[in-house]
């Protein structure tokens, strides 16, 4: 056959062509001299079509070519490449668009601008709004939350709501953190994120969970409901102190509803139930621990003074164990001393 082009006798492409006549006038890629993107003022995310999405420029301007570019069904194995500097408005842009037909590759070249539009997203709209769709409350039972325990669950739920928006939850944040009532409270924007960051709280703290919500009318002709999740620590918290079964224990640790215990007569650790706990008596936390000063030792006690009254005191060793430092950490109960639960050399 004759390519009605050229006039050479070769392979007819298309159209009574050969293929390198076809390649030669036909063009495989096109699309606009301009795009409008929109990006929030404030967070940076860029509006796609509806939907605003927290992702690299580059990523939204793949997107954006292949939402609006022309790109012949023939081109197989498409790939784009770009290049940007900033312009007054926005962005100019050369784009390349290569693929093969065979194994020919075709290499096709445009001019973009992408004109930069500033607008308020929806998630910073509601965030600035004040909306909230969930609120944690943690209280403890009998006692007001210390500032470390505050800070300590601030840090917690900040860090789960950062691991949540890492994997792709854009819509929950953190409206506003209050200390109430001996508590504090988180105001999320996402009920289905609260209910699961509640869940993680109390695994990792123990306690009891509770959850109650509130009617707040219709919403695209749904029901709409603001959840409370409040999740009511035990009266103790690690690092007290408590009197259990005849004994005085350190708590070490907990875990959801196991409660770690260290004996403080002997050292010796044990796990409980924390419904075993229930009305236990709290005998104190870092107010009972003091540092004194280790005057010698032997295999069966101490001899510390407290830098405070120089007063000498002995304290019988729960286990065979060697000080190494010159100050050691003291519990005081009462008139009872106890040497601290750490972690000491021991001899063998």
């Amino acid at each position: 056959m004759f390519c009605v082009e050229c006039g050479k006798e070769d392979i007819i492409f298309k159209n009574g062509v050969c293929k390198n006549c076809y390649l030669k006038t036909h063009s495989f890629t096109s699309g606009p001299e301009i795009l409008d993107l929109t990006i929030c003022t404030h967070c940076g995310a860029y509006k796609i079509k509806t939907i605003w999405k927290s992702d690299l420029f580059d990523d939204v301007l793949q997107r954006l070519i292949r939402n609006n570019f022309i790109i012949s069904k023939d081109l197989k194995k498409v790939n784009i490449n770009t290049e940007c500097k900033d312009e007054k408005d926005g962005k100019a842009c050369r784009v390349l668009i290569s693929g093969y037909i065979d194994d020919f590759e075709i290499v096709e070249e445009h001019d973009l601008l992408i004109r930069i539009k500033r607008n308020v997203c929806d998630v910073c709209s509601k965030k600035f709004g004040g909306y909230h769709e969930a609120i944690i409350q943690i209280r403890a039972d009998k006692r007001k939350l210390n500032k470390e325990e505050i800070n300590n669950f601030k840090l917690t739920v900040q860090s789960f709501v950062q691991n949540l928006q890492d994997d792709g939850n854009r819509s929950l944040f953190i409206t506003d953190i209050g200390e109430e009532r001996g508590g504090v409270d988180f105001f999320l924007s996402d009920k289905g994120a609260a209910f699961a960051i509640s869940k993680k709280i109390h695994e990792q703290f123990g306690g009891i969970i509770k959850q109650s919500s509130k009617n707040m009318g219709m919403k695209d002709s749904r029901q709409m409901y603001r959840m409370t999740y409040l999740i009511r620590l035990p009266s103790y918290c690690k690092g007290d102190c408590i009197f259990f079964q005849n004994h005085i224990f350190y708590i070490s640790q907990i875990r959801s509803n196991k409660i770690f215990l260290t004996d403080l007569s002997n050292w010796n650790t044990r796990s409980v139930d924390s419904k075993e706990l229930l009305g236990v008596k709290v005998l104190g936390g870092n107010d009972l621990i003091n540092e004194m000063i280790l005057i010698s030792q032997n295999d069966k006690e101490v001899q510390v003074m407290n830098p405070k009254n120089y007063k000498i005191i002995i304290i019988k060793k729960p286990k065979q164990i060697k000080f190494k430092s010159e100050k050691i950490k003291v519990i005081k109960i009462e008139d009872h001393f106890f040497l601290f639960p750490e972690k000491f050399k021991i001899d063998k």
